[in-house]
Order: structure tokens, then C-alpha cells, then sequence
């Protein structure tokens, strides 16, 4: 028995710029050269362990990667994450769907995060025409072309638009690539959308007056991975017709298999995770555990890897001491602590604001 499906070609989008934003830039943009607030007590010799970790790390040619969730853009941090990746102290970006999207409004308009409440009571909630029919073309486009999800964005925000293949090109597209099934799909699933939208061939032009507060858009510009890690369904893109789940797919895969192959390499390395609860925990103990496979049958596992979680949950257990909590303790709840306390390695948590740690870790990695 077939299941009922629901119809979105039947949902009335609005344009984007009708929406009212809770966060706005410039003015909610922090400055990379804005002096750090103190961190709460206890947070000094955790920051100065992670920043010699991270300069040993560097200094080894080993990654620092920075995994973090929608707040972290949303709070105006992208500024401070271009200029880590610019100085050369973090190797790959890594955020969930929602970070994505939050990157793209405020380089497309300035300003992003709506009012859900208010929102969905009026059925409006994430029915924004440019986000869903431009990141998912985006994605189709990116999916084409062999990109990851991330990378996708970033390109589109970069070069302010999305050069779209002509008909031709993709209707002969599934023969040139009879041997890569899924590069002859994609071009077909480009090609309905392009029919179905009556986009043109050549460059779209997409402007981005703000991109110059894109991290994506960096990392994009700067050749560092920033990679996405969606789920179906958690996202406002996919309330939109154009939303495919074989491109979501195939771009998001490509960017775990880039992180995972980032995470291979963590021995001796750095891994920030900073208020990502679900999406950084979940993905880095699945690739750890391949990567531990392979090296397993090197004889070399992966042990010297450090781990900084940041969050502002409050944790009054020692994980590194005492080891995991009892399940009938609240600290066993902290699903994050609990994931990482268990991924080997040095694990320290910083309990922080994200703007907070973020400003001071370019403060102690600066030295000043």
C-alpha cells in the first residue's frame, strides 16, 4: 500500500524580504578584533591547553576541525570563523542544515531567524521563496557538479550566482556518464528542474551584498572544506517544491565522506565542537569508528587526538576523572559529553557562550 503524500506545489510562498528577522547585519556581526568577555571561571587553563594543542596541531600539519551549530551563525560569529580559517588555526568547517541556511540569508539579505511561534500559527513558518528555491537549486546545481552540500552554498554565494548547464548538455549528459549512474541521474534531475522553474542557460545572476560575512563563502574562496550535515525533514528548503532529495543525498554523503576522511587524520589533531548537541557527536563517532577501522589494520590506532566540547550546559562531572556518569545521574543526559567521553583521546568541556569562546580563542591563539 502506497502512502499519501503531502502536496507542496499547493503552499503559498512569500518573498524573503517580507520576512521579519530577529538577527540583522552588519549590526549583528561580531568583530573578529572585538576584545573576548571572561569566560567563566575555571575556563583559563582549558583555553590555554586547546590553544597549544591547536598550534602543536598545526605546526604537525595535522587538522583542526571546528564543528557547530545554527547559533554560532545566527550569533554573528562568522567573522571570527573566517578569520581562523584565513590564520590558518582551523582546517574544516563543519555545521548541520539550519547553519547552512542562516549563512546564505544573511549574505543574500542581511538577516535571518524568524519568529517560529508566530510564524507557524499563521502557516508562513520556513515558506520563504528565495531559501527554498535557491539552496536547493543550488544543491542540484552542486550535486551536477560533483560538490558537497556545503561547498554548493559556498560557490553560489561566492561567485554570486549558478552557472546552469544548457538542456543539451544535460539530455546528453546519462550517456557521457553512462559509467557514473549517479552523475547521469543528477543531470536528469537539473534538467526536470530547470524545465519545470523555465530556467534559462548560462549564469544566474544571485547578489549577495553581504557575502563578505559568509564563512561558507570563504572557505569556498580560501579551498577549506566547510562541510553540511542536514537530516531530511529538519529544515525550512524542504517545505519547497523544488527540494530533491537525491541531491540533498548525494551532496550531503560527499560532505560526510570529506569530514570522515578530515577525521582519519585526527591523531595528533583537534576537534572543537561547539554547540552542535546532536549533529557533531552523531557524525564524528561514526567516522572515528571507520577511521579506527582502517587504521586497526595498519596496527596504528588513533589515540593522541584532542576533543574541547563548548556548550552552556551547566556539568558539574569530572568526565575526564571519573569517567562516564551512572545512567541514573543527570550528567548521563548530557547526550554530547556522553558521545565524546567515549571517542578515546584528551576530551575537555568549556562550558561558554560561543561568542565568548570563539573571540577568545583567537585572543590566546593570536597570544594577546
Amino acid at each position: 500500500m502506497s502512502l499519501p503524500f503531502f502536496d507542496r506545489r499547493k503552499v503559498r510562498f512569500r518573498p524573503l524580504a517580507e520576512r521579519r528577522n530577529k538577527v540583522s547585519f552588519p549590526r549583528g556581526a561580531v568583530s573578529p578584533d572585538q576584545p573576548p568577555r571572561s569566560l567563566p571561571p575555571g575556563s583559563a587553563a582549558i583555553l590555554k591547553e586547546t590553544g597549544a594543542r591547536i598550534r602543536a596541531a598545526r605546526a604537525a600539519g595535522r587538522p583542526v576541525i571546528c564543528a557547530f551549530g545554527a547559533h554560532t551563525i545566527k550569533n554573528g560569529l562568522g567573522p571570527v570563523l573566517i578569520r581562523l580559517i584565513e590564520d590558518g588555526w582551523i582546517t574544516h568547517l563543519a555545521t548541520n542544515g539550519a547553519g547552512i541556511i542562516h549563512d546564505w540569508e544573511l549574505a543574500f539579505q542581511g538577516g535571518t531567524s524568524e519568529d517560529v511561534r508566530e510564524n507557524v500559527g499563521r502557516g508562513e513558518f520556513g515558506t520563504w521563496e528565495e531559501t527554498g528555491r535557491l539552496i536547493n537549486l543550488g544543491l542540484l546545481v552542486g550535486a551536477y557538479r560533483g560538490l558537497g552540500y556545503g561547498e554548493s552554498i559556498g560557490r553560489l554565494i561566492e561567485e554570486q550566482g549558478l552557472e546552469i548547464p544548457a538542456a543539451g548538455e544535460l539530455e546528453q549528459a546519462a550517456d557521457r556518464f553512462s559509467g557514473d549512474s549517479e552523475r547521469a541521474a543528477a543531470a536528469i534531475e537539473l534538467l526536470r528542474a530547470c524545465r519545470e522553474l523555465t530556467i534559462a542557460p548560462g549564469m544566474m545572476a544571485v547578489a549577495h551584498p553581504f557575502k563578505g560575512f559568509s564563512a561558507q563563502a570563504a572557505a569556498f574562496r580560501l579551498g577549506v572544506p566547510f562541510t553540511g550535515h542536514p537530516m531530511i525533514g529538519h529544515d525550512i528548503i524542504y517545505a519547497h517544491p523544488l527540494a530533491t532529495g537525491a541531491a540533498i543525498g548525494r551532496t550531503a554523503i560527499r560532505d560526510f565522506l570529506a569530514y570522515a576522511e578530515a577525521v582519519s587524520r585526527i591523531e595528533d589533531g583537534v576537534y572543537l565542537s561547539v554547540g552542535s548537541s546532536v549533529m557533531s557527536p552523531m557524525i564524528f563517532e561514526k567516522s572515528l569508528s571507520m577511521a579506527q577501522n582502517l587504521a586497526a589494520q595498519k596496527g596504528a590506532p588513533i589515540a593522541n587526538h584532542f576533543i574541547l566540547v563548548v556548550d552552556i550546559a551547566q556539568s558539574a562531572w569530572d568526565w575526564q576523572k571519573d569517567g562516564e556518569p551512572p545512567a541514573d545521574d543527570p550528567a548521563y543526559y548530557l547526550r554530547y559529553l556522553k558521545t565524546f567521553s567515549r571517542m578515546g583521546g584528551t576530551m575537555r568541556y568549556l562550558c561558554a557562550d560561543n561568542r565568548d569562546f570563539f573571540l577568545s580563542l583567537l585572543s590566546e591563539l593570536r597570544g594577546s
